[in-house]
């Protein structure tokens, strides 16, 4: 139909009513107040920085393993390396920086000041990155650094062993960062008995229960001695068990192994295949998916009786050389299938999906039981998830968005990232409302929820305070 016609058809007063007067330009009207541009940005941008954040996932390790020395499962020296260690790593390698020259990077035995000259040369196509942008932030806030360089690594070093004192995790996230709480998925066991519990909410993770399974950093903790399925059954149950009073949720990054496309296997149909692989024999595929689903719809089942999301990793993966495309763009599909499959479990999916984060939002609006956490993607692709957040924001509905989770393990540059965070949260309410899809007065509301609130509500935070606050270990 052309543009004619169209008009014709609205007739006189519909057109003028749709497009104005000729030459007139006809804007979308405001929902709410009106108000100049730079006072909305001005009242968004005062209220996201001064609402305090759920952190809602972390990999961070304990504070008195930091202080020791014992930091990070793969970088050894205690200096400023530490800081660049998680995610700005795989940036320098994707620029050209060698894996020899990264192991140097972060190793006991090099002058922690001639470091510099490792990254020296990639430091210029990488800083402008989401990673790059959250460790300058870093320095700058916590060591008084605006840029790194040879003549400022010295300075970077010394306000490193300045801060990392006993203290500078909560000094860090609750002094500097305002984040109330975070939630962390251990790296080195299926769940940290935390120092700092309420500070540090734990996880627990599924992964190794049903991916592998992991017999022994499961099984042996619990003193069952497993000889069959039903045996198997017996540990996840102790795991949920002993520690579901205390977690937050469950936690599976398993998608960087495989698809989430997990179907419900009998107990009948998978037990001759664990069998199998109790006795070492080798599993084909089918038998491995078979049982891994199996495994998989019996912990979430377990976790949801014991009132625990779901937490899932989606999209991006870390690292650098080992991303295939082709099985990340089934994730969301694979998603709905697993809403579908168990109405009753609450899913959190992790990362927005990226890069495919448009189809996350159509799971979101369509599935009761499908949250989505922006979590990491700030510093994936910063804009990206402005305009995840925008788009959500319109589509979905606002209880069943969290807005941040650093997802590092070195605790300085959770900072760097929050700060990220909170510009694009101001930047995407402010758009929506001059762009007049939103009041001034309905993005202000929209912060407390998005920020921490819907945080809240999702993890019984309220209730787990109240016990991790009194909790004795042992």
């Amino acid at each position: 139909m052309s543009r004619r016609s169209s008009l014709k058809g609205l007739g006189t007063i519909g057109a003028f009513a749709l497009l104005g007067k000729p030459g007139d330009v006809q804007p979308v009207r405001p929902v709410g107040r009106r108000a100049k541009k730079e006072d909305i940005r001005k009242s968004i941008l005062d209220k996201v920085m001064n609402t305090p954040f759920i952190d809602t996932h972390e990999h961070l390790i304990e504070e008195n393993e930091r202080l020791s020395g014992t930091a990070h499962p793969r970088v050894k020296s205690d200096d400023w390396s530490m800081v660049l260690s998680h995610y700005i790593d795989a940036d320098f390698v994707a620029a050209g920086m060698t894996p020899e020259h990264r192991d140097r990077f972060f190793s006991p035995r090099m002058d922690p000041v001639d470091k510099w000259g490792l990254i020296a040369p990639y430091w210029p196509y990488v800083k402008n990155t989401g990673y790059g942008q959250a460790v300058t932030i870093t320095i700058r806030e916590l060591y008084g650094v605006e840029e790194l360089s040879s003549a400022t690594v010295r300075k970077v070093q010394d306000g490193y062993e300045k801060i990392r004192k006993p203290g500078f995790y909560r000094h860090i996230l609750n002094g500097l960062a305002k984040i109330e709480s975070c939630q962390v998925n251990c790296l080195t066991k299926p769940f940290e008995e935390s120092a700092m519990p309420a500070l540090l909410m734990q996880d627990i993770s599924i992964v190794g229960m049903f991916a592998g399974p992991e017999l022994k950093q499961f099984g042996e903790p619990t003193g069952i001695a497993v000889a069959s399925l039903d045996d198997w059954h017996r540990v996840i149950d102790w795991w949920l068990t002993r520690y579901g009073n205390y977690a937050v949720a469950v936690k599976s990054q398993n998608a960087y192994k495989r698809d989430i496309d997990y179907q419900r296997v009998s107990a009948e149909t998978a037990s001759p295949v664990f069998s199998k692989k109790l006795s070492g024999q080798v599993l084909s595929d089918v038998e491995t998916k078979m049982l891994e689903d199996h495994l998989f719809w019996y912990a979430v089942d377990r976790a949801t009786k014991h009132r625990l999301p779901v937490k899932l990793h989606t999209g991006y993966y870390s690292g650098t050389g080992r991303m295939p495309l082709t099985r990340l763009m089934h994730n969301p599909g694979s998603a709905t299938d697993l809403c579908r499959q168990s109405p009753e479990a609450r899913f959190v999916f992790m990362h927005i999906g990226y890069p495919y984060y448009e189809e996350m939002i159509s799971l979101a609006k369509q599935y009761p039981n499908a949250c989505l956490d922006m979590c990491w993607s700030w510093i994936i692709n910063p804009v990206a998830a402005k305009d995840f957040l925008k788009k959500y924001l319109v589509t979905a509905p606002a209880n069943k968005i969290l807005t941040f989770g650093g997802d590092y393990i070195p605790v300085e540059t959770v900072l760097g990232h929050a700060r990220i965070a909170r510009h694009g949260i101001a930047l995407a309410l402010s758009e929506l409302v001059e762009e007049g899809w939103l009041g001034l007065d309905q993005a202000l509301e929209l912060a407390d929820p998005i920020m921490h609130g819907n945080a809240r509500r999702i993890f019984d935070l309220e209730e787990k305070d109240k016990i991790l606050r009194t909790v004795k270990w042992g």
